[in-house]
């Protein structure tokens, strides 16, 4: 038997002096890894990666004509692939980093046919969770592409046992522990569609809702399904 096909994937602490390290090799061979983030586990991969993008959806067992996320480290990332220039720096400062996605209508620097086919929008998060930001920054600031660690329709994973079934299929596993104490993070990140000016559609509630919501009403947006 090959060796290659003995040795189990490796668990590593997200603590670790070696962790960051081991998943920008992960990244730079274009295999997907499961890493925390402020609400679930996530699968990553490097979203301009076209062979990574399709494990990616393939471990996933995701249609691809179903968009995944890209995570980044800062709003100048943000901007960089997608087209913000209509949202202020201080908005996206009020609502960033935190447990919150979105959704923009996409720049030429995502490159990846297989990244969203469907849709010419694309979801951006800035995770308030220091080992995701941390390897985004060490990435050369290139975008993630992110989804939650778990096969479609299955439950979200607050800790690593819970997506086991994954395991021999990742590059890596980042363990953190289990995050967060309630039920209530599976919701995973409120994803809110601003690619018009003035306006928002929420598009998953998640678990940033509220907060969300009270930002934007500050800032004068309106509810896009409201304007007749």
């Amino acid at each position: 038997m090959h060796k290659q096909q003995v040795e189990a994937t490796p668990i590593c602490s997200a603590e670790s002096l070696n962790a960051l390290k081991l998943a920008e090799q992960c990244l730079q061979l274009g295999k997907v890894i499961a890493l925390p983030t402020d609400t679930v586990y996530g699968l990553a991969c490097d979203a301009n990666n076209e062979q990574a993008i399709q494990r990616l959806y393939e471990i996933k067992g995701r249609d691809e004509h179903k968009p995944v996320a890209i995570c980044v480290n800062n709003i100048t990332a943000l901007r960089r692939y997608g087209q913000a220039s209509h949202l202020s720096d201080e908005l996206l400062t009020r609502l960033l980093p935190g447990p919150l996605t979105i959704i923009v209508e996409h720049t030429p620097h995502l490159s990846n046919r297989y990244l969203n086919p469907s849709t010419s929008k694309i979801g951006i998060r800035i995770p308030d969770f220091q080992f995701i930001r941390d390897l985004c920054a060490r990435w050369h600031e290139q975008p993630l592409a992110l989804t939650s660690a778990n096969r479609s329709s299955e439950p979200s994973s607050l800790e690593i046992i819970e997506f086991q079934a994954l395991w021999p299929q990742l590059g890596a596993i980042f363990d953190a522990g289990r995050i967060g104490q309630t039920e209530e993070r599976r919701l995973a990140s409120t994803v809110i569609d601003l690619a018009n000016p003035g306006c928002y559609e929420i598009v998953r509630a998640g678990v940033a809702l509220k907060q969300t919501l009270s930002v934007l009403h500050e800032f004068g947006y309106v509810n896009q399904n409201l304007i007749t």
